[in-house]
């Protein structure tokens, strides 16, 4: 990298946003992250290297005033900016069936996983687009694969996914945009010390990754560092799926050994 590179990243406190905030820091990237958790914020400054290249922000992701604010923030402290990434969303993915889910939950599935990343677009398209900037925003497999009593979360990540190539035809060729949709990704040492658990898997959850592991944090850094970057100036509108190859797995297994039923015409 021969000049800096200022990324904006919302939920950068906890989790994958943290990893993604240290796999930059640490390859000389400037950033600002943003959350609603000041114990998180608090952590992470410091946690993270290179804090001399750091900027913590409180900032709600889902609240268009504080968006604009922490954005404005950002470029005057640092001076330009170069990328965002959007991370901040409800984490979990359960919430009970559907025909309990009240509206109000279903809202704030929907306001904090998919409107704040419309208004990251809305507010920070202006600052990127001198730059040639780019924008990954954090989806999941969810969008494309679901379990039971999901239907918030999978339907604010399938947003997502469409949001992502909405924006690319928008704002190319001055910005480009992808999503990157984790699948299981451990995140137990990367929260807040008070919600930090010892990280420990079975065989059978390594075993049915067919990358033979879960996934963690650096995974997702690693990919989103690619993306916002020049060598990935070809790709926009794209979702890059990063779960150990679980929604490519079919068991066959289980399939074989049930009976075939003949067709009755």
């Amino acid at each position: 990298m021969t000049k800096p590179h200022i990324i904006y990243t919302p939920g950068g406190a906890q989790g994958i946003g943290l990893g993604i905030a240290h796999t930059l820091l640490t390859d000389r990237y400037r950033v600002a992250i943003t959350d609603i958790d000041k114990e998180a914020l608090s952590a992470a400054a410091e946690r993270l290297p290179r804090r001399e290249n750091l900027l913590t922000l409180m900032a709600d992701a889902n609240n268009e005033a504080q968006v604009a604010a922490s954005l404005e923030k950002t470029v005057s402290h640092f001076g330009q900016l170069n990328g965002i990434v959007h991370n901040a969303g409800i984490a979990d993915p359960f919430h009970g069936p559907v025909e309990q889910l009240s509206l109000a939950t279903w809202q704030a599935y929907l306001n904090t996983n998919l409107t704040g990343a419309f208004l990251c677009a809305k507010h920070g398209a202006a600052y990127l687009r001198p730059h040639g900037g780019s924008m990954v925003l954090m989806a999941s497999s969810r969008a494309i694969q679901s379990e039971p009593d999901t239907e918030a979360y999978a339907a604010s990540k399938g947003g997502i996914v469409a949001l992502t190539h909405a924006l690319a035809v928008s704002l190319g060729p001055d910005i480009r945009v992808n999503a990157v949709s984790p699948g299981w990704i451990e995140v137990g040492d990367w929260q807040k010390p008070s919600r930090q658990q010892p990280v420990e898997h079975r065989g059978i959850d390594r075993e049915q990754h067919p990358a033979g592991r879960v996934g963690t944090p650096e995974d997702i850094a690693a990919l989103t560092r690619f993306l916002l970057s020049k060598e990935s100036g070809f790709i926009t509108g794209q979702n890059f799926v990063a779960d150990g190859g679980m929604t490519r797995k079919n068991d066959l297994r289980r399939v074989a050994a049930q009976p075939i039923k003949k067709a009755i015409k």
